[in-house]
């Protein structure tokens, strides 16, 4: 059968925070009453600016596989962190996508092999002519300071997507069993979660479900535990994939390494966030083992394929030493920003809908008459030589590459993360718009930088439970 035949994944994608918190810092504040600490003190976890959350870094996840939504029939988004309990996230996500309205969006939580169970059933049934199915993972969990989870945990998301076409990878075959084996727990309407002694979630849960789930799949589709190249499998504690490659018979050299040390565990996000890795690496031919733990086990059994994947990888990120930020960020900590703080951010929710479409995909409008590009779209162009009446059509800016025309630092204006950068950009196929700056650093700024488009928190309104999203700039860089 002919590759552009085939049915399996056509692209993923990741997506973790710039801001790179020290573990050593988030130690040296704990250490007076939690020394035991200093053994996970090693390296960085990925932390989340105050205005990311799993609807936002979602949706770079996506635009990061680089495989395209133009016509994606479904989009999934997997999250136990999702920030709205009653709401559809997965349909902001696929808004600010343009994925198109008769798409089916749903959310799945309540796993960390909640992605993968939506992987393994997108791949088990295949539509002939069908579009492609986005999955997507996302996690942004906070957890109790000074616990080892805060150490360990990262924020970050992680996208899939399965189809007919040009495929990454294939499923060989699979095995999944289901155990209400409680290794960690969080109530609803709960902050923290609250975990079990780690020599028994390994023996009993790692070392005898999940083996046996691992050598239940491989002995269905007879293949030898010596034959799989690259052994995926997320585990918070350490050394646990190499313990459950040992006692099902896998080579050392074929587990892959988790991103604890740069990134950390990423929830039900990281067995995505680890198989694209491993997909970047791996050659043509190649057996992949994709392994879930959390309530039972998901194992995949994938063929790489000689087609090349899609997209880049994340960029190394910027170190932060600012264990209060990180507090500051995540809401643990209520800090005193004085009288321009003190405002009401209040939605109009029918002024929202009504104005949904600029909002969700940056849309602005191009003149037919003379070209020009501007935003917000009006009636009238705004070019002086034309000034045509309803001649604009639709134009979305959010993936127009443009550059930084001026800019200004305020500290004196309210932002979770002083100062308040803002200024006018232009983008390279027409226009200009006054934009706030995310994930830059003061000194970085400078006319004739180029600049991307983020889909970010634009405001919280904390009396009411909500937040708005916008687009806002930020510096190209280039991937790691």
């Amino acid at each position: 059968m002919s590759t552009l035949q085939e049915h399996g994944l056509l692209a993923t994608g990741r997506y973790v925070p710039r801001l790179r918190l020290e573990r050593t810092e988030i130690y040296a504040q704990h250490r007076w009453m939690a020394p035991g600490l200093k053994s996970l003190a090693r390296g960085q976890r990925s932390m989340a600016n105050w205005d990311e959350d799993v609807v936002t870094m979602a949706v770079e996840a996506v635009r990061g596989g680089a495989g395209g939504v133009q016509g994606a029939s479904a989009l999934t988004l997997a999250s136990t962190s999702l920030p709205f309990a009653e709401r559809i996230n997965a349909g902001i996500v696929a808004s600010a996508l343009g994925i198109q309205d008769e798409a089916q969006v749903r959310d799945v939580t309540s796993s960390a092999r909640a992605a993968t169970t939506e992987l393994l059933a997108a791949l088990n049934t295949p539509v002939a002519g069908a579009a492609p199915r986005w999955i997507v993972a996302a996690e942004r969990r906070v957890q109790r300071p000074a616990s080892g989870l805060e150490m360990v945990c990262g924020d970050g998301a992680a996208a899939v997507s399965v189809g007919q076409g040009a495929v990454i990878a294939t499923l060989v075959g699979s095995h999944t069993v289901h155990a209400d084996f409680v290794d960690h727990f969080r109530q609803s309407g709960e902050r923290y979660d609250y975990g079990w002694e780690e020599r028994w979630v390994r023996e009993e849960g790692y070392l005898k479900i999940a083996a046996g789930a691992i050598r239940e799949a491989l002995h269905r589709h007879g293949i030898e535990a010596t034959a799989v190249d690259h052994f995926v499998m997320p585990a918070v504690m350490a050394r646990v994939n190499e313990a459950v490659a040992k006692r099902v018979g896998v080579r050392p050299e074929a587990v892959a390494p988790t991103l604890a040390d740069t990134v950390g565990d990423l929830g039900c996000a990281q067995p995505l966030a680890m198989l694209d890795a491993v997909l970047r690496r791996a050659e043509a031919g190649e057996l992949i083992a994709l392994v879930a733990f959390g309530g039972g086990c998901d194992v995949l059994l994938l063929r790489r394929t000689a087609q090349p994947c899609p997209g880049a990888v994340p960029d190394a990120g910027k170190p932060e030493t600012s264990y209060l930020k990180y507090l500051a960020f995540t809401q643990q900590l209520e800090l005193e920003w004085g009288m321009r703080a003190e405002m009401d951010n209040k939605t109009a929710l029918t002024a929202a809908w009504r104005d949904h479409e600029r909002v969700e995909r940056f849309m602005g409008g191009r003149c037919k008459q003379c070209g020009t590009v501007q935003f917000p779209a009006s009636r009238v162009c705004v070019n002086p030589a034309c000034n045509a009446q309803d001649s604009q059509e639709p134009v979305s800016l959010a993936d127009a590459p443009a550059r930084v025309l001026s800019h200004t630092s305020d500290f004196l204006a309210y932002t979770p993360h002083p100062p308040f950068q803002f200024g006018h950009i232009d983008f390279d196929e027409g226009g200009r718009v006054l934009m706030e700056f995310t994930d830059t650093d003061q000194d970085e700024l400078k006319p004739g930088l180029a600049v991307r488009m983020v889909f970010r928190i634009k405001e919280y309104d904390s009396k009411r439970g909500f937040r708005r999203y916008f687009w806002k700039a930020t510096p190209v860089r280039a991937a790691a």
